[in-house]
């Protein structure tokens, strides 16, 4: 299939997949009454969670940096409008692609090998999964106020999610051991496919695979990964809690800890690989707040329109403001030219 033609399908899968999601979460709103329930929402508490939100990605850019620090020196202010510059483009461009460009973006700036570099990334989303997970845990611990029996069949589907993916994100972190810790050793093994492989593919994979492995060394000692996984729950108590401001803006009766239950569906909404996760957090975002809060539906969409705004409209603002300063262009860091 000719390249242009695979992009054209694909922009149009995404497209499709975007408008059923939006279709999804406004197909019982009443539009008038979703404009009131913004206009009446405390900007107070909508400023908090910007503000919030804004500490997001300082967090993150900390935790990045820690993450990093095996592989060289790198500085703050750089971490941290790379992370902004990615995240922007992951907002604007399909497929999460700020994933992929603000690794390597950022290893042609401070000389690190991008590989690596790029498998600190890995290492985020699977601290990521495990902050959540466990959050998720403690609210169906200690914090439910009964809100199973609001939506069982939900909130089950949730835990017997959270049951599934728990063994999962543990079991790719002792996979991220092994590696870090014998890099040699699989460099060594992967070289051994240069018996049905032309040898020098099979040391380009083999010295892939070892750059890679490298890329995870932080998780050699189990005090840093301890110490980056708690950077990690202080960063999604920290997106919880601007969830949770949001809420209460709108006047949904949610406790501080239901917005750890949140987090949940919100994780599994962002993962369609829309932009910016259009369609996908919101009806997340409306189904849980409904689901277990018990929210006014029209409420909960206004909350989640809201709240995405919040999210989204300044990484992208700001981003783009620094791709123009670097010289960048959008266009270009799609098909990947970092120049």
């Amino acid at each position: 299939m000719d390249g242009a033609l695979r992009i054209v399908l694909r922009t149009l899968v995404i497209i499709g997949l975007a408008a059923g999601l939006l279709f999804l979460f406004l197909r019982n709103a009443d539009l008038d009454k979703v404009v009131t329930s913004v206009r009446a929402a405390r900007v107070d508490y909508l400023l908090a969670s910007l503000a919030l939100t804004i500490v997001t990605f300082v967090i993150r850019a900390e935790r990045w940096q820690y993450l990093l620090a095996p592989l060289g020196p790198t500085r703050f202010m750089m971490v941290l409008r790379t992370t902004v510059i990615g995240f922007a483009a992951s907002a604007v461009l399909p497929a999460r692609a700020g994933e992929v460009i603000r690794p390597f973006l950022l290893a042609r700036r401070e000389g690190l090998s991008a590989t690596a570099t790029f498998a600190t990334i890995i290492v985020e989303r699977i601290l990521d999964l495990v902050a959540v997970l466990l959050l998720l845990a403690a609210f169906l611990w200690w914090f439910d106020p009964g809100v199973e029996a609001r939506d069982s069949a939900l909130f089950s589907a949730i835990r017997y999610g959270g049951l599934v993916m728990a063994p999962v994100a543990i079991g790719v972190l002792i996979v991220m051991f092994v590696m870090a810790g014998h890099p040699d050793r699989l460099h060594a093994w992967v070289l051994k496919a240069e018996r049905v492989l032309p040898t020098r593919l099979a040391v380009m994979f083999a010295g892939l695979a070892q750059t890679f492995a490298e890329g995870f060394a932080v998780v050699r000692s189990p005090w840093r990964v301890l110490a980056a996984l708690g950077w990690s729950l202080v960063l999604w108590i920290t997106i919880a809690a601007g969830l949770w401001a949001v809420a209460v803006a709108f006047g949904i009766t949610m406790p501080f800890t239901g917005a750890w239950l949140m987090l949940a569906p919100l994780v599994v909404g962002v993962a369609v690989p829309t932009p910016g996760g259009v369609g996908g957090f919101h009806e997340a975002f409306r189904l849980g707040a409904t689901s277990f809060f018990g929210a006014d539906n029209d409420t909960a969409v206004g909350a989640a329109i809201v709240l995405h705004a919040i999210s989204v409209v300044p990484v992208v603002v700001v981003g783009l403001i620094f791709i123009i300063q670097d010289g960048l262009k959008l266009g270009g860091l799609a098909r990947g030219d970092l120049e």
